[in-house]
């Protein structure tokens, strides 16, 4: 199928655009008309009287008005079906009068009737209603004709296009209910956008903005006597603001990915420009994408925490790959000395910690993941949202002797658990 054939828009079940595509609906419903030629033609010859053949006119055009506008206006309404079937029933019984009361050649009306039946009415109602249509045909037929004939002739040509008129008003139905559905994935789809990127650029900017205004309070206090590390720290924040810019661009087009071998060496260079004792991995383990990917974000949010709100001297990261009765699995620990949010704020009055695997509010939040001050930490809980995409969990809270932040995902092929099951983290910056 070419390009151009897939951006094509059907336009069933969609009302009409413009009078030409109006037109285009009349002409294709239009061509249906043709089994009128039998009445017009009945009347045209003479055959009743002056009376009867004015009002044969006026019902026929009755008729074909009624049929039309039922046709044309509520084929492809869902839902709406009392309008149609009150016009269907007065349709029905106008066309019973003529048939009865002109003759046989009136008989083609009752195969519109049921066209309409299937074309409006939904299916559970159709169904009842285009038999019941051909059984009035054929007793109404039965005065002037043998019934055998009837039945051949007109009454499995009423109940079949009935039945068809069903189908396509089902296909009609469909194309609707895809198109609408359509509208909401693409929805959906614009959503997680913008909350995968919102939550990029927090995790993102966070870590780089807040080594930066470290390394720009280092270089003011060492600008007056050691001049030359004031310009080496400037070069680092040059560095930084550099990556920093990179790392929003590839966030905005959808191309970031971070790296466990590359966050452990940003984690090394933070802690120490922070003056805090770093114990970093040399290497990372080799995993799966999905999950070094949510680990490396793990870590970037633990060492920001650490630096903008512990009051730490020494942070521990560690790297485990374990084997247990549920399958393997990666924890990343990171474990400081400082205070983890002991004091509530820090660093302008931010909140630091989260809540323990087991719920119990670390300190600065509450129990459901507000901060004090009565706003909503993202950090920790797009944390979470990490990895209870790819099945793991988070738990972070005070230990005997500092802070600690627990992240673990699964190695093995396995269905992620459902949200409510997810021991995930709330709070946090």
């Amino acid at each position: 199928m070419s390009e151009r054939t897939e951006d094509i828009e059907l336009p069933i079940g969609r009302p009409p655009t413009s009078r030409r595509v109006a037109l285009s609906k009349m002409v294709w419903i239009g061509i249906w008309l043709v089994f009128l030629a039998a009445p017009v033609k009945d009347l045209a010859d003479g055959r009743h009287t002056a009376a009867a053949t004015a009002l044969g006119w006026l019902g026929l055009a009755a008729f074909v008005g009624v049929y039309l506008s039922l046709v044309f206006r509520f084929t492809s309404r869902i839902g709406s079906w009392l309008v149609p079937g009150l016009s269907l029933l007065f349709l029905y019984g106008l066309g019973a009068t003529l048939a009865y009361g002109l003759g046989d050649s009136w008989l083609g009306l009752f195969v519109y009737v049921s066209v309409a039946a299937g074309a409006v009415l939904p299916f559970r109602h159709a169904r009842w209603a285009i038999p019941l249509v051909t059984v009035t045909m054929v007793l109404v037929g039965r005065r002037t004709e043998p019934v055998g004939e009837v039945v051949a002739s007109l009454g499995l040509l009423t109940l079949m296009i009935g039945f068809a008129m069903c189908g396509v008003r089902q296909l009609v139905r469909t194309t609707i209910e895809l198109r609408e559905a359509r509208a909401t994935v693409a929805e959906l789809a614009a959503t997680q956008e913008r909350l995968r990127l919102a939550r990029d650029l927090h995790d993102l900017l966070g870590h780089s903005l807040s080594l930066i205004t470290l390394k720009s309070e280092l270089a003011g206090r060492m600008l007056p006597g050691h001049p030359e590390k004031a310009a080496e720290q400037v070069a680092d924040i040059e560095r930084v603001s550099r990556q920093a810019l990179a790392d929003v661009r590839e966030a905005v087009t959808g191309y970031r990915r971070a790296t466990l071998p590359g966050e452990l060496a940003g984690a090394r260079t933070a802690l120490t420009a922070a003056g805090i004792t770093a114990t970093v991995p040399a290497a990372a383990p080799d995993l799966p994408a999905a999950a070094e990917e949510a680990l490396a974000w793990a870590l970037r949010e633990a060492v920001t925490n650490v630096v903008r709100h512990a009051d730490a001297s020494r942070c521990t990261v560690d790297l485990v790959v374990r084997q247990g009765l549920d399958g393997r699995s990666c924890e990343l620990v990171v474990e400081n000395d400082g205070t983890g949010g002991a004091s509530g704020t820090r660093g302008g009055g931010t909140p630091s910690g989260g809540t323990l695997g087991n719920g119990t509010p670390a300190n600065g939040t509450r129990e459901n993941g507000t901060r004090e001050n009565g706003t909503r930490g993202n950090g920790l809980t797009g944390l979470a949202e990490r990895l209870r995409a790819v099945g793991g969990t988070l738990d972070a809270g005070p230990v005997r002797k500092g802070f600690r932040l627990l992240a673990r995902v699964p190695l093995d092929d396995r269905e992620p658990p459902p949200a409510e099951e997810n021991q995930a983290t709330h709070g946090g910056t």
